[in-house]
């Protein structure tokens, strides 16, 4: 199975873009999972619960936890809305309503 992986908006690339050569590699890595693998292991990719279908990408390097919010459309296309430096066990309200107000932009772009 493989899945396209596209990023919504400027949010998923300026983060990239700001994080060094080895964690780059490591997020590279962890995308590859979710465009390749049939069943990608829920360590590295899971559905958060009570969103409006946002799953989390899980990127842990030595130093930090990456997380990378997302959605999926058309089945296996998967749409990277923000992400963001975990620090706390939860993940942030006011990052998973960025993530449900870029897929509903999403949506209405395609539509219109």
């Amino acid at each position: 199975m493989v899945r396209k992986v596209i990023a919504y908006k400027k949010y998923f690339i300026e983060f990239y873009k700001a994080q060094d050569d080895k964690v780059q590699e490591k997020i590279g890595y962890v995308l590859d999972l979710v465009r390749f693998e049939r069943q990608v292991p829920k360590k590295f990719f899971k559905a958060l619960e009570n969103t409006d279908g946002i799953y989390e990408v899980r990127v842990i390097t030595t130093f930090k936890s990456i997380r990378i919010l997302c959605f999926f459309d058309d089945g296996n296309l998967v749409v990277l809305a923000n992400c963001f430096v975990k620090k706390t066990q939860k993940t942030p309200k006011k990052e998973i309503k960025l993530a449900e107000k870029l897929k509903k932009e999403y949506l209405k772009e395609k539509n219109d």
